[in-house]
């Protein structure tokens, strides 16, 4: 094993949106950058390339085209009530203020000055179960998802390499952090694909390897005592983020604090093809579906239903006798409503097929519907209810779902609808009516209607369980991306950005996501970085 050694101004450790937009910064201002990534060449990108590309933004243009009187003020006042930030939690409200104030120059702004667009639409998302959320819709998509956002910034750091001052190691390693008289120095790494041992070094190392939930056993070791937590769940994270950094970091003096705070989402399903092992598919669970149990039975007794708070979801679902659970709809609910979460199933985003993806939202997405029952075991159809049972319980591997239960369920439902709409008596129905007053989001919500209404099979039934996303915890970080010590001090020679810094702070969301924060927080975290580090105040 021979060994290598590499110096340049700045090294950048991981290859996803925020060690790229940091790359991007530090090359416009001179600098020479080493970027050293765990994954292969065409993976380059991290969680953000297979991303769907949702971003909270503040009072942007967008929104005031759309009547929607937004500002930092406003959205402070949302971000810190449903984050429940205590008044200790000094730094990630510092993180959190600066978010708000700056979205709109220095995310919006500077993307679309780089070539990117947005839908022409701004989204509502957790809304909160007492509307102790998004006061008003702030979730707005980048058009080609985040898989073009991506490759744009790829492009762009490639355009800002025109001095050769960039060299990009794939496949790389990080082994152990260097450090000479208390300065972080540089990194020792290991090059998978030929076995040689690097030594980097330079003036700053900056590091955006990503959060923790790649590891099941880390997620689980830092899951918060008295939560729920499932048997099992499934790999939505990178597979790399691993935590390992974070122990590093902390072996130096550096601090670790919200880890166990993390964005998880309750309906994952197994990738048909993974990339990984246990890699899993977030489903966007349909509003108008019924979530049961594992006997087939409605959760209750406030039902459960998507878009308010993922975080208490996610708890609900934890809390649940078995680790997995079932979505009773019909094809008319999934038709117009089923999604999954990232570039990879939003070919008509992604691939900018704008007149093909406004047919199927306003006809119904009948093509993947019929992918995900083709592809997915888990997406299970049938012309009655009965059979729609006993094929659950093939699934399962059970008898737990009978049907008459099943029928019972359905039937309890319905009655909703016998008297007509005016006396409709069920708290999802009343949150359904609640997302249709704001227009798209009615695009993508059915008219309530029974389950068993005539021409609106076959039943679908979608076997669901937990699966994992971000760190909202990491490095405690000052507001100039510098990572600090047990004593609040700047640790020379290092910065954390993106979603290892908890995206700002060591944990900016608190315990809860406004949603479509954590893209801005790569960007914004990593801007911050690159000014500091090219004013000099920390060489």
């Amino acid at each position: 094993m021979t060994k290598a050694i590499l110096q340049s101004d700045v090294l950048i450790v991981g290859g996803g949106l925020a060690g790229i937009v940091t790359a991007i910064e530090c090359l416009r201002s001179g600098k020479s950058v080493t970027l050293v990534d765990r994954d292969t060449p065409a993976r380059l990108g991290g969680l953000a390339l297979w991303a769907f590309g949702g971003m909270a933004l503040v009072d942007t243009p967008l929104q005031r085209r759309m009547k929607l009187k937004d500002s930092p003020q406003i959205a402070l006042q949302d971000w810190l009530r449903f984050g429940e930030l205590g008044e200790d939690d000094v730094l990630p409200r510092q993180w959190a203020s600066y978010y708000v104030e700056h979205s709109r120059a220095q995310v919006y702004d500077w993307l679309i000055e780089s070539g990117l667009s947005f839908m022409p639409a701004v989204n509502w998302v957790e809304r909160g179960l007492q509307g102790n959320g998004n006061t008003l819709p702030r979730y707005h998509v980048v058009w080609g998802t985040s898989q073009r956002l991506t490759r744009r910034m790829i492009e762009l750091m490639r355009q800002a390499n025109a001095r050769h001052r960039l060299t990009v190691l794939h496949q790389h390693e990080v082994l152990a952090l260097e450090s000479a008289n208390g300065t972080v120095t540089g990194v020792s790494a290991l090059n998978h694909a030929n076995d040689t041992r690097v030594q980097l070094t330079a003036q700053v190392v900056v590091l955006a390897m990503g959060g923790i939930n790649g590891s099941l056993e880390e997620t689980r070791a830092n899951w918060i005592p008295g939560r729920p937590l499932p048997r099992s769940m499934l790999n939505g994270a990178h597979p790399y983020a691993s935590g390992k950094l974070h122990r590093l970091v902390a072996g130096l003096g550096g601090q670790i604090t919200h880890a166990g705070e993390m964005w998880n989402y309750a309906a994952g399903v197994p990738h048909p093809r993974p990339h990984f092992p246990g890699h899993g598919l977030s489903l966007i669970p349909c509003k108008s579906a019924l979530w049961l149990n594992h006997r087939g039975e409605r959760i209750g007794p406030e039902p459960l239903v998507a878009g308010f708070d993922t975080h208490q979801l996610c708890q609900r679902v934890a809390a649940q006798e078995r680790p997995y659970g079932w979505h009773l709809l019909n094809w008319r609910i999934a038709i117009k409503e089923m999604a999954l979460s990232g570039a990879e199933h939003n070919q008509r985003i992604r691939d900018h097929q704008l007149l093909m993806f406004l047919k199927e939202t306003l006809l119904g997405n009948h093509r993947l519907v019929k992918q995900m029952v083709a592809e997915s075991p888990h997406f299970l159809v049938d012309e009655t209810l009965a059979g729609l049972a006993a094929k659950m319980n093939a699934l399962a591997g059970s008898n737990d779902v009978r049907a008459d239960v099943l029928q019972q369920t359905a039937d309890t439902f319905d009655a909703n609808f016998a008297l007509g709409d005016k006396l409709h008596n069920d708290e999802q129905l009343r949150r359904i009516e609640h997302a249709r007053h704001w227009g798209p989001d009615k695009l993508r919500t059915c008219k309530p209607a029974a389950l068993q209404a005539r021409g609106s099979g076959p039943f679908m039934a979608i076997q669901t369980q937990l699966i994992t996303r971000k760190s909202l915890g990491g490095l405690q970080t000052d507001l100039q991306s510098r990572v600090l010590d047990a004593q609040g001090q700047a640790m020379p020679g290092l910065y954390c950005v993106g979603e290892a810094a908890g995206f700002g702070g060591g944990g900016a969301c608190g315990k809860r996501s406004l949603e479509g924060t954590f893209l801005p927080g790569c960007i914004l975290t990593a801007r911050a970085a690159a000014r500091s580090l090219i004013s000099g105040r920390s060489l």
